[in-house]
């Protein structure tokens, strides 16, 4: 069974940075292919980022492009989201997943998630 927590949320200004992290249990984080969903209240959940396995390769979703970057250290088994410039409509409790990243970027099933964590930002 694996574990993700993330960490990292909290309330911030519009145009602050926040850095999220999502620490994984078990020996395999870096065989697989990770990202980030979030899911603000009354709306549909909603793909951010995601990343292959080695790093190699990016996906982000067209809000946050240009902003938001996502990076993996696999000695650590961590997974982060370094959000910049951040918006009002960035709220949202962000989860951290496990998955292919075709699955993570169009919606199909995802193998593990996060409990999530709250990001809030005030304009």
């Amino acid at each position: 069974q694996v574990k993700l927590v993330e960490s990292g949320g909290g309330l911030v200004q519009a145009g602050d940075s926040l850095r999220l992290s999502c620490t994984a249990s078990g020996r395999t984080f870096s065989s697989y292919d990770m990202g980030w969903l979030r899911q603000a209240p009354g709306k549909d959940r909603e793909f951010v980022a995601a990343i292959t396995w080695s790093g190699g390769s990016t996906y982000y979703g067209d809000y946050v492009r240009g902003r938001f970057t996502v990076s993996r250290d696999n000695a650590n088994n961590t997974l982060y989201l370094q959000m910049n410039s951040l918006k009002p409509e960035d709220t949202a409790v962000y989860y951290c997943a496990r998955g292919p990243t075709n699955h993570i970027v169009r919606g199909g099933p995802i193998e593990y998630w996060g409990q999530g964590t709250q990001v809030t930002v005030s304009s």
